[in-house]
């Protein structure tokens, strides 16, 4: 599995980043229905920061993005799951090919986080880029400002003189 179709199925809910119970059933290759019961049988392993379900108007704004196009007309809104809770899920589900797609997905986190700091290092760099810039062109405009003043009042002019005939 390629890491970047891992990514295109991570989303910010919530303030964090997270992937849908129908994606990762789809990656594992058991049904949503399986790995639902899976979670409900091992609830205590799922804390609000490692999972929760999503709320309509959650589930209508994904949709809304065609970011879900692969969701039906189920009953129940689906569970997005953050980093821990995918990480969770591997020891829920107890299969060669959850073990194999986790990794797989922890390496796809792994990638993202350090795009975003990447992303952030860069930005604050340009910031202190500029500031610096600021200072130097502050710095240029006051001595040009000095120059001018200074050299109209204590100077004669520069030039040639032109010989009368």
């Amino acid at each position: 599995m390629e890491l970047t179709v891992i990514q295109n199925k991570v989303f910010t809910l919530r303030g964090y980043k997270v992937m849908l119970d129908f994606d990762l059933a789809e990656m594992y290759e058991v049904e949503t229905k399986a790995l639902k019961q899976a979670v409900k049988r091992n609830i205590e392993r799922f804390p609000a920061d490692f999972m929760f379900e999503l709320t309509p108007t959650e589930m209508k704004n994904l949709r809304s993005q065609n970011v879900t196009s692969s969701w039906g007309g189920h009953r129940y809104m689906p569970y997005a799951f953050t980093e821990q809770g995918i990480a969770m899920l591997s020891s829920v589900l107890k299969s060669k090919k959850a073990l194999q797609v986790n990794i797989t997905i922890m390496r796809a986190f792994v990638m993202i986080r350090q795009h975003y700091l990447d992303s952030e290092e860069l930005i604050s760099r340009m910031e202190r880029l500029e500031d610096e810039m600021q200072v130097k062109f502050i710095d240029i405009y006051e001595a040009l400002g000095c120059l001018m003043e200074s050299s109209q009042q204590d100077r004669p002019p520069i030039g040639f003189k032109q010989h009368e005939s």
